[in-house]
């Protein structure tokens, strides 16, 4: 594109402050030296590549390149044998490392971040060449001694022979044999040599070689001759330093002459992912959105819309005015017109909003994010064409219409319908009759060939021309009379004014003169301006009226969405109350299938303990034929006190067992399988009478016990009802060794729980419960864990 159009649209002011955001001056190269591309493919590329970089930039805000350098004339100079010096060297080593920490921040988004990545992956390491520089010179751009084992003996030795020197000097200035002749007792410098201050008159005193004298000549500096050689060895030293250093520097420079290629590839990549970051960091600072990129075929279109959509921009500002105030403002081209004529008073925006449009597709098509709102779209131009601005020169001889004429003709011979041309005052600086007339025929030119274009104007025929010419649309700034200030509001379909008698009346210019001015004006001007004022009030009315049937129309939608809405929350209740109504149902079948299994247990129960009492008779009954009369008495009651060991009758469990453990008037007994605490006043000390006979074995048989459930259900049942069942079950859980079990209690009142619980917290075989979990039945339910038996 023409670098000429693209400064009168103010790209190149963009364009510098996008570089203000760059980090290194290889970015800022190619953020000055940005052109837009007229290809559409290479524009959505850069559009994903600034899009991408805003997604880094979210995810990792503290990204930067912090350390790049451009370093690829460093690399040349490498490249044709100049040694490098250590900052020089430490600048390639920076520069690598900020490419690791960018590639190795941006490939494990590859995914998400395909364009950033595929700049990443250009990105060489070579860490053998970062390692290198790092293990031979520190970050203050010093030699190592590690650099080189010779490195490192000769500065041992250049530090042993430093120090001998200074000791021999030390002594000469220490000396009481030498204090008199010294200016001061001290040690300098001059020419690299070490000298003492000796004073002038006592030249030859001390012997040695005078370095250098004081500005008034009553000191000299001297090189005692006893210090000479040991100076001498020091400075061979120095020399050898110098030379072991160079030998070292010349070798890294060829390392990174071999690394050439890869870093001036890594250089690239870094300056064009730091223009994208670039790109991001500006979109951040002017509130900017990517455009939507409309296709760049130019169709046929249809009878209602015979142009292709060129551009649609909402809420667009133009990127140089302060955010806070600019107007922003919504422009459309194509579809039923492909030529927008803007019109209005002066300074009442029409310039701006050519530049705006001209603009943002220039920043489009260079990548960068647009100041607009999110929906609008912009085709590829290949050209974008700008006569803005008044060029007149005296030393070319050229009045402002020549100058603008000569501009409009080398945009008519460039352009075609794929470019977008932008005309400020068309036909104006030239007497307004033909300068229209030209005008007119600049348009009719233009749209013949279906360029799309904006011009702005003053001339009502050109008003009249866009009124009545298909293809063709007026459009106005508005200007607020009552303050005398434009509203920089730009209006599609209704033609501007000047509104130049309104103004003189509102700045007090009298009544007669304007009265005056008005009978100059000529007929077909007044009969213009009243067929424009019915124009704009018949496109006013249907305005109001569009604006009012899409009120309704929004207000129906709204309702049919509001019913709809309604529907579905009546088809969701439903559904949720089938679906409780189904749960309710098959709770219910799962309550009467365990009160089924419960009744089926109970009477097992019964006719289990019904055999048992008829066998356990019957075989008292035979026992009793057996044994002799002294057998059948019941065992004695002793009154004497309990010890450990002693057999008990316990009343509370109708058993009898062994006392294993007494403490504060409670014992601890072994009742079976299971032991129990119960209180002293409960048990009675038992002895078996012995037999007077060999006593007969008796033989009881007894059905094996059913096993009982995990769970107890005494849901709905009274209290008296159920702590028989509860107890009787506890009993018979705990003897089946069950771990835990499952009472059943149910939520109501809450009564029938707290009873439960009560008799938990005191059973001798509970060792804990706690309420049921919420896909256990939650507080309806309690579960309960009995003490291990020993």
């Amino acid at each position: 594109m023409n670098p000429k159009y693209l400064e009168r649209l103010e790209l190149n002011k963009i364009l510098e402050r996008l570089a203000n955001h760059t980090s290194f001056s290889a970015g800022r190269e190619l953020a000055l030296s940005l052109q837009p591309a007229a290809d559409w493919e290479e524009v959505r590329r850069r559009q994903q590549e600034t899009a991408e970089a805003k997604l880094l930039l979210s995810l990792q805000p503290s990204l930067s390149l912090g350390g790049a350098r451009d370093v690829r004339p460093l690399v040349r100079n490498a490249e044709i044998g100049a040694m490098l010096d250590p900052q020089a060297l430490l600048d390639v080593q920076s520069t690598l490392v900020s490419g690791r920490t960018l590639r190795r921040a941006i490939m494990p988004k590859a995914e998400r971040l395909p364009r950033l990545a595929a700049l990443a992956q250009r990105i060489e390491e070579c860490p053998a060449l970062v390692a290198q520089i790092g293990r031979c010179i520190n970050d203050r751009g010093e030699v190592l001694d590690d650099a080189s084992p010779t490195l490192a003996r000769i500065r041992h030795e250049l530090a042993v022979a430093r120090d001998r020197l200074l000791d021999r000097l030390n002594r000469l200035i220490s000396s009481p044999e030498n204090a008199a002749y010294l200016q001061e007792a001290l040690i300098t410098q001059r020419s690299g040599r070490y000298v003492i201050p000796l004073k002038a008159e006592f030249k030859g005193r001390i012997p040695g070689i005078v370095h250098d004298q004081s500005a008034s000549g009553a000191t000299l500096f001297i090189e005692p001759l006893a210090v000479v050689e040991l100076g001498n060895q020091w400075r061979q030293l120095q020399l050898d330093e110098e030379r072991e250093v160079e030998r070292i520097l010349r070798e890294l420079t060829a390392a990174v002459a071999e690394h050439a290629e890869s870093i001036r590839a890594t250089v690239q990549a870094l300056a064009e992912l730091d223009l994208a970051l670039a790109k991001a960091k500006y979109a951040y600072e002017i509130r900017a959105v990517e455009p939507e990129l409309l296709p760049n075929a130019v169709t046929a279109g249809s009878p209602s819309k015979p142009f292709p959509e060129y551009l649609s921009l909402l809420r667009a500002r133009h990127p140089l005015l302060p955010a806070e105030t600019v107007v922003p403002i919504d422009v459309h081209l194509g579809g039923e017109f492909a030529i927008l004529v803007i019109t209005g008073p002066n300074t009442g925006g029409k310039t701006v909003a050519l530049k705006t449009v001209g603009l943002l597709a220039a920043m489009a098509q260079c990548g960068l994010q647009i100041p607009a709102a999110e929906g609008s779209a912009l085709r590829v131009f290949d050209g974008l064409f700008a006569d803005i601005g008044d060029e007149q020169s005296i030393e070319q001889s050229l009045s402002t219409f020549s100058s603008h004429m000569g501009n409009i003709v080398a945009i008519l011979a460039e352009a075609n319908d794929r470019s977008l041309v932008l005309l400020d005052e068309l036909g104006a600086g030239t007497d307004p009759t033909e300068g229209s007339a030209l005008a007119r025929a600049i348009l009719s030119e233009l749209l013949r060939r279906r360029i799309p274009a904006m011009i702005t104007t003053h001339y009502n025929e050109l008003k009249l021309f866009a009124q009545a010419t298909p293809g063709v649309e007026n459009a106005s700034v508005e200007f607020d009379v009552r303050t005398l200030s434009p509203t920089y509001k730009l209006t599609i379909g209704f033609p501007g004014r000047s509104n130049a008698f309104a103004i003189a009346r509102r700045l007090g210019l009298p009544e007669p003169i304007i009265e005056e001015a008005g009978k100059f004006i000529s007929a077909e001007d007044l009969e213009a301006d009243r067929i424009l004022e019915r124009i704009r009030r018949s496109r006013h009315e249907i305005g109001r009226a569009t604006h009012a049937a899409q009120l309704a129309l929004a207000a129906a939608r709204e309702k049919e969405k509001e019913a709809r809405r309604l529907l579905r929350e009546a088809k969701r209740e439903r559904r949720q109350l089938l679906a409780e109504a189904r749960a309710q149902l098959e709770m219910a079948q799962e309550e009467l299938r365990r009160i089924r299994e419960t009744m089926e247990r109970q009477q097992a129960t019964k006719a289990w303990l019904q055999e048992d009492e008829q066998r356990i008779a019957k075989a008292l009954q035979e026992q009793k034929k057996m044994e002799p009369p002294a057998l059948l008495e019941k065992a004695e009651v002793l009154q004497e006190p309990l010890a450990v060991g002693d057999t008990v009758w316990v009343s509370s469990l109708n058993q009898t067992g062994q006392i294993i453990h007494l403490a504060n008037g409670e014992a601890e007994v072994q009742v079976g399988l299971f032991r129990a605490k119960v209180p002293v006043l409960d048990l009675e000390k038992r002895q078996a009478a012995t037999p007077s006979v060999k006593e007969s074995e008796v033989h009881i048989a007894l059905s094996p016990r059913p096993m009982p459930s995990v769970e107890l259900n005494i849901r709905g049942m009274r209290v008296e009802e159920a702590l028989p069942l509860l107890n009787k079950y506890l009993d018979d859980a705990y003897l089946a060794s069950l771990p835990y079990v499952r009472i059943i209690h149910g939520k109501g009142t809450g009564t029938l729980r707290k009873v439960v619980r009560d008799i938990l917290a005191e059973h001798p075989l509970v060792a804990s419960f706690r309420p049921g979990e919420l896909n256990e039945g939650g507080e309806g339910v309690t579960i309960v864990k009995f003490i291990p038996i020993s």
